[in-house]
């Protein structure tokens, strides 16, 4: 497999750097890797489930990624919360060793190919953590305020383990985003936010020009975009975060099959052409991969398409 190009620059530069240089290559899905590998996943916790019983597996997925060419591996966090850790009787002190974990996971798994690479920390939304398929709605119920309660000690607890970026992924709704971006301003540590969209608005049905431009102006998001969609969604989806934002666009859509939350499968025909990774790049996409049904050829094939930087 080919990786993806990388410049001769020294060491320690930093993901926002890169990103104002060229393009980065995200990861694809965790979830299919770890299956491609035989694991089960029928569990509420997903993926994070591996990090206490098989975190070999979750280290082995990431350094396929990482072969593969991606120059970000984000980390088995998504659906990590205290609460559903503690649903499985893991006391606290436990899930956020659990949670520093997954960090460290990806950090070694990057340094296999010598290359330059980051490391995003998960941060999913609440509905992950109900494990219902809520995160494709939004809408809890909630107030601000008490999403950003929710999500406060584990932000704290992966900001804690030193990730490049925290990533604020999948996120439904624009309530949530505000809630997001309230617990990380305390935390120094850049993110980047990316919303799961149908069609030209949130999954809870925002226009996604109000819901990119809540970033506008903040310099500690490093890019805003779209991730957990389908693959024709984030076309669109790309040149209206930039036009709001003025901001590096991140995206990484599905496979285009669709998800069944009752019947926990996949469904439908994947679309993911690695092709039109050079479309996003031209309409400001500077932090490119894919999110669920999409793995490591996916990846290789997205890296052997991407644009030269400056062009």
């Amino acid at each position: 497999m080919h990786s993806a190009p990388t410049p001769d620059v020294p060491p320690g530069r930093t993901l926002g750097d890169a990103l104002a240089e060229g393009t980065v290559l995200l990861d694809g899905g965790l979830s299919n890797q770890l299956e491609a590998q035989g694991c089960d996943l029928s569990d509420t916790l997903w993926s994070a489930r591996l990090l206490s019983d098989a975190p070999q597996q979750i280290e082995a997925a990431h350094t396929a990624y990482a072969r593969a060419g991606a120059q970000v591996l984000i980390t088995a966090s998504y659906q990590a919360t205290f609460e559903g850790f503690a649903r499985r009787g893991i006391g606290r002190a436990r899930a956020a060793e659990l949670m520093g974990g997954s960090v460290e996971s990806a950090r070694r798994a990057g340094t296999v190919t010598g290359r330059e690479l980051w490391v995003a920390a998960s941060i999913g939304p609440y509905g992950a953590m109900l494990a219902d398929g809520s995160e494709y709605r939004g809408r809890y119920g909630l107030t601000v305020r008490e999403l950003a309660r929710f999500h406060r000690p584990r932000a704290e607890t992966l900001a804690a383990a030193g990730p490049d970026v925290l990533a604020l992924e999948t996120v439904p709704d624009i309530d949530e985003a505000e809630a997001l971006l309230r617990v990380v301003q305390d935390l120094e540590v850049p993110v980047w936010l990316s919303y799961s969209v149908a069609g030209d608005r949130t999954r809870a049905g925002q226009p996604l020009a109000q819901a990119f431009g809540l970033v506008a102006g903040i310099d500690q998001v490093v890019a805003v975009g779209v991730n957990c969609c389908d693959p024709a969604d984030a076309d669109r989806a790309v040149e209206v975060a930039s036009a709001a934002t003025g901001k590096p666009v991140v995206v990484y859509p599905n496979s285009g099959e669709e998800w069944d939350a009752e019947g926990r499968s996949w469904t439908g025909r994947g679309t993911f052409t690695p092709g039109r990774v050079r479309d996003w790049q031209r309409a400001g996409a500077r932090l490119v991969g894919g999110c669920c049904r999409v793995g490591p050829s996916h990846i290789a094939a997205l890296a052997e398409r991407l644009e030269p930087s400056g062009t």
